[in-house]
């Protein structure tokens, strides 16, 4: 392949206002009537301190998950980059508003644009990346000169306390212990909602603006060594095999809350960390790269627990990047899954920090099954 692909405009779109945590509750609800008990402990360890939701007080949304990543595409269009000038678009979320048409056919018909090239990719958090991916080898490969890629999350309707009610009722009934399992309340108060866009071109910027050339994309996925972790749509029994929301009831979808996310939190704690250092590590020996070529680290951290076994195991296995060199928005965004890196990197490009000759690492962990993206970035 000839020729080089440049990020030359970054974008982030996050709906209404700044949701602080003492509100939370007031959007998502109380399940059984009751304040959560992991919501205290849960944010007392994520870091997390506002975040943003497509919806109002009432639980009303106010934007869908294609409208959020097309409002960031919007942003991106300017005098020299319009919505007739697209030629590719590549969508990414973790959940649609719909099991079809695709995510990138409706995030298309949200623009209005022409027709063009689509794509929608599948997965969590590095969905994301594998839309930059993909937007990069077309124009790598020649098929097209610029791409727009995407990513997008619609997670707080998910975690509505009404979407509980049946879950509740049958535990009542049972005469169980009417409280929502810890694997599922726990990611009420992790996601959150918004979506960033990024513009792809086989040029970088003309004039005084930056653009970011990448470099290489790595992407390693660990599902042939570990058992699923984060999931919905499907439920896991005590010996860890899944049953998908096709083999199960409408009654069993309702009773069992099917749909909510959930999170193996030991599954969690076990490879999160070690396998994504060891993808690091694979990427470092395969692309010659050292720790003293990185200006700035962009990892996705989906709660700032994981800063410090992070930092350690980075630092056992001779990468460690001081962490001054450190950039991420999880504190003041929340976590937004597959546009977090996105949303990190539009705030970092607009800071006035980037130089060009420096060089940006990026880093996205998926705990789904445990897939991994690495990417790496030249100023220029």
């Amino acid at each position: 392949m000839a020729g080089k692909a440049y990020i030359t405009g970054l974008a982030a779109y996050l709906p209404n206002e700044a949701v602080a945590n003492d509100r939370m509750e007031e959007f998502l609800g109380r399940i059984n009537g009751k304040p959560s008990r992991a919501r205290a402990i849960v944010l007392r360890n994520n870091g997390i301190t506002s975040r943003y939701y497509a919806m109002d007080a009432a639980g009303n949304m106010t934007h869908s998950n294609a409208e959020l990543a097309a409002n960031a595409v919007r942003q991106l269009f300017d005098s020299s980059f319009g919505p007739n000038d697209m030629e590719l678009l590549c969508c990414a979320t973790t959940i649609p508003d719909q099991l079809m048409p695709s995510h990138a056919s409706m995030v298309q018909g949200c623009l209005g644009c022409r027709p063009i090239e689509i794509v929608s990719t599948a997965g969590v958090c590095c969905s994301g990346m594998n839309a930059m991916k993909y937007g990069m080898l077309s124009i790598l490969s020649g098929n097209s000169s610029s791409a727009v890629c995407t990513a997008s999350e619609l997670a707080s309707t998910m975690f509505l306390a009404r979407n509980f009610e049946n879950e509740m009722h049958t535990l009542s009934q049972l005469e169980s212990r009417p409280i929502l399992a810890f694997e599922k309340d726990f990611l009420r108060w992790m996601l959150s909602d918004g979506a960033g866009a990024a513009l792809l071109q086989a040029q970088p910027n003309n004039g005084d603006g930056i653009s970011l050339q990448i470099d290489w994309i790595d992407t390693c996925s660990f599902a042939g060594e570990t058992d699923v972790c984060m999931y919905a749509g499907a439920e896991k029994d005590v010996e860890g095999k899944m049953a998908g929301w096709k083999t199960l009831s409408p009654g069993q979808w309702l009773d069992q809350s099917i749909f909510a996310v959930k999170q193996d939190i030991g599954l969690l704690e076990e490879h999160i960390v070690k396998l994504g250092v060891r993808t690091l590590s694979g990427s470092f020996k395969k692309r010659d790269l050292k720790v003293s070529d990185i200006d700035y680290f962009l990892p996705h951290i989906s709660s700032e627990y994981f800063r410090a076994p992070l930092d350690e195991e980075m630092k056992a296995q001779g990468i460690g990047v001081s962490q001054d060199r450190w950039f991420t928005n999880l504190s003041h965004v929340g976590n937004i899954g597959s546009a977090s890196i996105y949303i990190i990197l539009e705030e970092l490009f607009h800071s006035g920090r980037l130089e060009r000759g420096m060089k940006v690492l990026c880093f996205v962990p998926e705990s789904a099954r445990f897939t991994y993206a690495v990417m790496l970035l030249t100023v220029c």
